[in-house]
């Protein structure tokens, strides 16, 4: 979908605003204001506060999957097992830049709980695709059980970014990492 400049400082904002201060306590007034657009304009752009939300998801997927395949893949003379262990190392990059209230996700699915918003679709394939990505990680990897590690290994992912954004747990992320391979050394 290509955005015209003003789509994009909609985006943008919205973005910035839903992340920071929660889907529900953002209206498009205020996004339209911060934007420097009117609401007409926010309108004819999305449609609905609730495209705008489904778009904020998505753009935040996609730069969230480019992330974690870019220090995947830039790894390239590291064992296959070890490669998966880096996506542990992608999400603590992440957090320390673009996660500081947890996962967007999780956040916005909180907050989402009609079944038939166009923004829980979102959610639901961004948790898709990272458990796709760590079982061709695992299968390359020669594990025995490629989706059972990839569950486990998601399962750590996810309960690591939780606890690591609510200061729980010093060092979530690298726990769960060292969880994570002492898994797949049993496999």
């Amino acid at each position: 979908m290509t955005l015209t400049p003003a789509a994009e400082r909609v985006l943008e904002v919205a973005g910035k605003l839903f992340y920071d201060n929660g889907i529900h306590a953002v209206g498009v007034e205020a996004i339209a204001n911060e934007a420097n657009v009117t609401k007409k304009t926010l309108y004819d752009r999305f449609g609905s506060k609730d495209a705008l939300i489904a778009q904020y998801l998505r753009r935040r997927d996609e730069r969230w999957r480019e992330h974690v395949v870019r220090v995947v893949e830039q790894r390239t003379r590291m064992t296959p097992t070890r490669r998966l262990l880096l996506v542990f190392d992608a999400l603590e990059e992440w957090m320390a830049t673009e996660n500081p209230r947890g996962c967007a996700f999780v956040n916005a699915q909180a907050e989402l709980p009609d079944a038939g918003h166009p923004g829980r679709e979102v959610i639901r394939e961004q948790k898709q695709w990272l458990l796709d990505y760590l079982r061709t990680l695992a299968r390359e990897a020669g594990i025995r059980n490629p989706r059972k590690i990839a569950t486990s290994v998601l399962l750590l992912l996810e309960g690591a970014t939780v606890t690591a954004s609510l200061g729980v747990v010093p060092g979530a992320v690298g726990n769960a990492k060292e969880v994570a391979k002492q898994l797949i050394e049993l496999n």
